[in-house]
């Protein structure tokens, strides 16, 4: 197994109390599949699995999925919109030029509770199966399309302000693939490098690009 930094085995969590809300049991049932994910992969994982990782009965992650497709479908869900609301976050919270938003864009991938190892594991158990890549395409390629379209938007705009002379589809391509190929690397390398040494290959990736605004550590001038 590799460390994707450390996958957490699926021990039970601490049970919630007994009159807790059908949302909360849910969400717990969806953390329980994205551990499970991580260590057994997409195949492996079953409702029994999910039960004993939630320390709950295989009747109740029955009462509130009825089926392991519907329980994966909505743990996909679940992860996609985290995502989506995690940069669109980051995004609100930046300044107005574009050499700050796409800082914050490219931050965001590696937030912490987004960038971490049963997470990371759970999107490439998703990604690499295929039969859930119809799901996945039915469910998340709204998101996919609308990040890449934020993204284009703000190389353009960074790609005017800045006189670079690069083909804007070109440039929003490389840098999402490199940014979607580090969360890779991370869940196959086998002594996975830190999330600071990921950022710093990603900004690497729009240093070159974007020389004026950029180094290997992010922002020039970035704003502490």
């Amino acid at each position: 197994m590799t460390q994707a930094a450390e996958i957490a085995t699926t021990q039970p969590e601490s049970p919630l109390p007994r009159k807790a809300s059908r949302e909360r049991r849910r969400e717990q049932l969806i953390e329980a599949t994205i551990r499970t994910l991580a260590e057994l992969g997409y195949a492996r994982t079953t409702m029994t699995a999910v039960a004993k990782a939630a320390g709950l009965s295989h009747g109740l992650v029955n009462f509130h999925f009825e089926t392991k497709e519907r329980l994966l479908t909505e743990t996909l869900m679940f992860l996609a919109d985290e995502y989506r609301e995690n940069w669109q976050a980051a995004l609100s919270e930046a300044g107005g030029s574009a050499a700050m938003q796409l800082d914050a864009l490219l931050r965001a991938d590696f937030n912490e509770k987004i960038c971490e190892p049963n997470r990371l594991n759970a999107w490439c158990s998703f990604w690499g199966e295929a039969q859930s890549r119809p799901i996945y395409m039915e469910k998340c390629g709204s998101n996919d399309r609308l990040y890449a379209a934020t993204l284009k938007g703000i190389c353009e705009r960074l790609i005017d302000e800045g006189g670079y002379r690069f083909e804007v589809d070109l440039v929003t391509r490389i840098i999402r693939v490199v940014s979607e190929g580090v969360w890779l690397d991370l869940t196959t390398m086998s002594k996975p490098y830190s999330r600071d040494e990921a950022l710093r290959t990603v900004f690497t990736c729009a240093k070159a690009f974007f020389p004026k605004h950029f180094d290997e550590n992010g922002l020039l001038n970035r704003p502490i």
